[in-house]
This record gives structure tokens, C-alpha cells and sequence, in this order.
């Protein structure tokens, strides 16, 4: 029997919901199927933080890799996904400790009971020492249901900053909505895009 797939991505569509001055999803037709053409030839332009992505490190540092120079290993394999529903404006590390026995490499916290679809900058957000912490327990890659591991607000990135010392990966912009609490396999890798601060992921979870 083959294994249940959870499609942990959002629509990408001219209303999904971006911070406030990133470019928009939009799509244009540069041919059309008919006489003499064969074909329907699209174009797109977007930031790359729309929807499911992952920040590469250039995104919060000058001179760090950026989407196409991440390597691929730590957006593919064992899972954790937590609940951390009602937390508030900041996950801290005793929202995560119920289930952070023998964690995995991955973990991903779901802080929505229903991911937004529209901008709300009110969004829960990783405690920097949270960070810190799962990467002291051997986690290298952390992501969310919510736009950004920072509040809206920040100035400083603190949160993006620990990313960067502590050499994880982040999945942002996901939707957990129906994923339950346990161990999953991830597959969420981003496209190599050069010279690109982050990339679009189609991101699932499989059943183990």
C-alpha cells in the first residue's frame, strides 16, 4: 500500500499573501495555442518568498551561499512535526520540549490551527534561543506554518541571525493545517536558482 503524501504547500497565486513591498505572483502568456503556434508558452514573475520557500543564507547575510548553492541533503528526509497551536507572537523552547524527545535533523512547527491566506503581520515567529536550542539538539533545518521565523516587525533578524550562526536551513510559508503531530519524511528541495536570496518549494510530507 502506498504511502499517504501530505501536500504541505500552499496556492501560489496572484492573492497569496506577501510581506508588504515583495513583488506579487503574476503571469503572463508570451504564446498562445492556435494557427502556427503549437504551444501555450507562460512567464512568470515573483519574489521568491511566495508561498512554500526556503531562505537561502544570502538572503540574511552578504557573500553567503545563495539558492543554488545550498546543498540538497537537509531538505530531504526524516521529520518531525510539533504543535505548538496558540502559542503566541514567539515560539519558545517549552512550547516544542512535549515532543522533543530524540528529535530528527528536521523539524517543523505548526502554529496555525488554519495557515492565513491573506497578509496578517500578526503571525507567530521562532524565539531566537529556540533556534538555538533545536540546533543544539541536531536539528538542522526548522520551518513553519506562519511567513517568517522574525516577526513583521524586526530590525534585527535575531531569529534569521541564528540561522546563519548555527548553519540550519528554513522552510517558511508552509501549511500544516492536517498534518498531525509525529515523524514524517520531508521532501521539499528548492530550485537552483543563481544568485537568488531564496527559492520556491513544492514541499510534502510521506508517511513513514
Amino acid at each position: 500500500m502506498s504511502k499517504k503524501l501530505y501536500d504541505i504547500s500552499p496556492l501560489v497565486s496572484p492573492q497569496a499573501p506577501i510581506f508588504p513591498g515583495d513583488e506579487p505572483y503574476a503571469l503572463r502568456w508570451t504564446a498562445t495555442l492556435g494557427p502556427g503556434c503549437p504551444v501555450n508558452l507562460s512567464a512568470l514573475t515573483m519574489s521568491p518568498h511566495v508561498g512554500a520557500h526556503a531562505d537561502a543564507p544570502l538572503h540574511y547575510a552578504n557573500g553567503a551561499p545563495d539558492a543554488a548553492q545550498v546543498p540538497l541533503d537537509t531538505y530531504l528526509g526524516p521529520c518531525r512535526v510539533i504543535h505548538a497551536i496558540g502559542c503566541g507572537p514567539l515560539i519558545h523552547i517549552h512550547h516544542l520540549q512535549h515532543a522533543a524527545a530524540h528529535l530528527p535533523p528536521r523539524v517543523l512547527v505548526r502554529c496555525c490551527e488554519k495557515a492565513d491566506t491573506v497578509w496578517n503581520p500578526d503571525f507567530s515567529a521562532f524565539a531566537p534561543e529556540t533556534v538555538a536550542w533545536l540546533a543544539d539538539q541536531g536539528v538542522r533545518l526548522i520551518g513553519l506554518d506562519t511567513p517568517s521565523v522574525d516577526p513583521a516587525d524586526s530590525k534585527t533578524l535575531d531569529s534569521h541571525q541564528q540561522l546563519r550562526q548555527r548553519d540550519l536551513r528554513v522552510l517558511e510559508n508552509l501549511v500544516l493545517d492536517d498534518v498531525p503531530e509525529g515523524d514524517f519524511e520531508l521532501i521539499a528541495l528548492p530550485l537552483k536558482l543563481a544568485g537568488a536570496c531564496a527559492s520556491p518549494v513544492r514541499a510534502v510530507l510521506r508517511e513513514l
